[in-house]
């Protein structure tokens, strides 16, 4: 079996090294982990009434997350320096098993990912709550530390297997459509696409719907059109910048009865902060009847960036076109 090689090493030694990163862009990184700590009964209680002798033990860890996910690259040697731009922990206690389960989540702009970020919280908010324990309980267990899910950077939005939060997009019908007169006509492969209609997989809708269609306003309103009628969400991508041939916007502002300004506005917005061609992208949201509709550009980087951004914006956007209220 050929091995591969491990990429923190030095060539031709056994040093190791951080991995070089200095010509990636910053993207959007979010990653949440989780773990939990069980006890006996009486601890239980004391710690959820706030009866340990140390004080309100929940609080304090949640704090101690914090600060240790900060300290990362300063425990973990291999490790890039990251400004961080969110961390939040949560304590959710769990009377069934007298255990109390921690999440951590954190976010940033950042040229790596920030799963160790996420893990290194959790691991120290779960021994600061056993530092507060054990002095009436010293049979604590430690387990199930794990990354829930991670996204940003190539490898797009992931999640464990075993995960048990609901994806944000459960219950959306959706298609995705391809927008190129090269893929159309198959002198090129369509990677956009596929790599868009997965990560909505891996987010919890249903694709129910993939094509493929050349850059003409009469072949992209057909088929817009069709399948307005079927699904919830339609995400094109493709056929958004300033090509002759790029009349993606241009048909969908004329399909929809409602344009959504915002969302155009929040993909280029954010999208400038990883590159200065972002303004030159005229990505739009509206909607047909109650179908939402986004055209993302037709870069993989595009599409998992966009997917970041829209992650939150796409669920309630649909909930409020469906009648529903703003809570």
């Amino acid at each position: 079996m050929e091995t591969q090689p491990i990429s923190h090493l030095s060539a031709g030694d056994a040093h190791y090294r951080m991995i070089h990163v200095g010509d990636k862009t910053p993207t959007f990184r979010e990653a949440q982990a989780q773990g939990s700590i069980q006890m006996g009964e009486k601890a239980f209680y004391s710690l959820t009434r706030n009866e340990l002798p140390k004080g309100n033990a929940m609080a304090l860890a949640e704090a101690a997350g914090i600060m240790a996910a900060k300290k990362t690259s300063d425990l973990l040697p291999l490790c890039h320096p990251l400004a961080l731009d969110q961390v939040k922990i949560q304590c959710i206690p769990d009377e069934t098993r007298h255990a109390v389960l921690v999440s951590c989540t954190a976010s940033a702009y950042a040229k790596t990912g920030v799963e160790m970020e996420a893990l290194i919280g959790v691991t120290h908010a779960l021994l600061c709550l056993y530092d507060l324990i054990k002095g009436i309980d010293p049979v604590l267990t430690l387990s199930q530390i794990k990354l829930v899910y991670k996204r940003g950077g190539r490898s797009g939005h992931w999640v464990a297997p075993d995960a048990q939060k609901k994806p944000g997009f459960s219950g959306i019908r959706a298609a995705v459509v391809t927008i190129s007169d090269r893929v159309f006509r198959q002198e090129m492969e369509n990677i956009s696409g596929p790599l868009l209609a997965n990560s909505l997989g891996q987010l919890g809708a249903t694709v129910v719907r993939q094509e493929q269609v050349p850059d003409e306003q009469t072949a992209i309103a057909q088929i817009l059109t069709a399948l307005a009628n079927e699904v919830e969400l339609i995400i094109t991508t493709g056929g958004t910048g300033l090509s002759p041939r790029d009349v993606t916007p241009e048909t969908i502002n004329r399909l929809c009865d409602r344009i959504i300004p915002g969302i155009g506005e929040r993909l280029r917005s954010l999208g400038a902060q990883n590159t200065a061609m972002a303004c030159l992208s005229r990505s739009v949201g509206g909607l047909i009847g109650k179908t939402l509709v986004i055209a993302l550009p037709g870069s993989q980087r595009a599409v998992i960036e966009g997917l970041s951004i829209l992650e939150k914006l796409v669920p309630h956007a649909l909930h409020i076109a469906r009648g529903g209220n703003h809570e």
